[in-house]
């Protein structure tokens, strides 16, 4: 059985786990949470395994790891209809993807991560929180353009873009972002959430 690494809290994290629960594929899960777990990833021994000192994190049967939210997404992903067989369709999955970790998790997850984690008091500022709204704003305008367009982000179909996504857009007004100004966004969280073995941010295997 494979290990996972993660924070239970983190969107990173649970594009991992919803991708995981959605295949039923069995998993350990070992929780690194802010509250003495960020402690544990900066370890020798978790850094042993991943250098970056992040979760999530998957460590196979075999003793191989694999870091990086969307790498992981992609690997278990392979194979399966999360992956457009056309090739244009594909590629515009890995744009989302690359949007995602590029535009979308910088603004909208740190400023929800900002406002949420003790730790993370100190960035409350109006010189930090203000750009971040603004660049999140702009990010979620992005998905509302194509989402009147499409059902899905890369096209007529749920991807694995829309799992990259969704981890932090469901939760974008814990960073005071005003989603029902983007009821197209509303409308595509009602769709992912209704797919088949969908799971919640707090589920956890037993």
């Amino acid at each position: 059985m494979i290990t996972l690494y993660s924070m239970p809290s983190s969107g990173n994290s649970y594009k991992v786990r919803l991708i995981l629960a959605m295949l039923e594929i069995p998993f350990k899960h070992i929780g690194v949470e802010y509250d003495g777990g960020n402690e544990f990833t900066k370890s020798d021994e978790f850094k042993r395994k991943n250098p970056t000192a992040k979760v999530p994190l998957v460590e196979f049967e075999d003793g191989q790891f694999l870091s990086e939210s969307n790498a992981i997404l992609l690997y278990f992903a392979e194979g399966t209809p999360f992956i457009p067989s056309d090739k244009l369709e594909r590629a515009r999955m890995w744009q989302w993807m690359f949007f995602e970790q590029n535009f979308h998790e910088g603004s909208v997850a740190t400023r929800a991560a900002n406002l949420k984690y003790k730790d993370r008091e100190h960035l409350r500022t109006p010189e930090i929180l203000g750009p971040l709204l603004e660049s999140g704003n702009k990010a979620l305008d992005v998905m509302e353009a194509q989402l009147l367009k499409t059902p899905f982000l890369a096209g007529q179909n749920y991807s694995a873009a829309d799992i990259a996504l969704y981890a932090y857009t469901h939760s974008a007004e814990q960073g005071g972002f005003d989603l029902k100004s983007h009821p197209a966004i509303l409308a595509w969280l009602k769709r992912v959430s209704d797919q088949p073995k969908h799971v919640t941010l707090e589920w956890l295997p037993e």
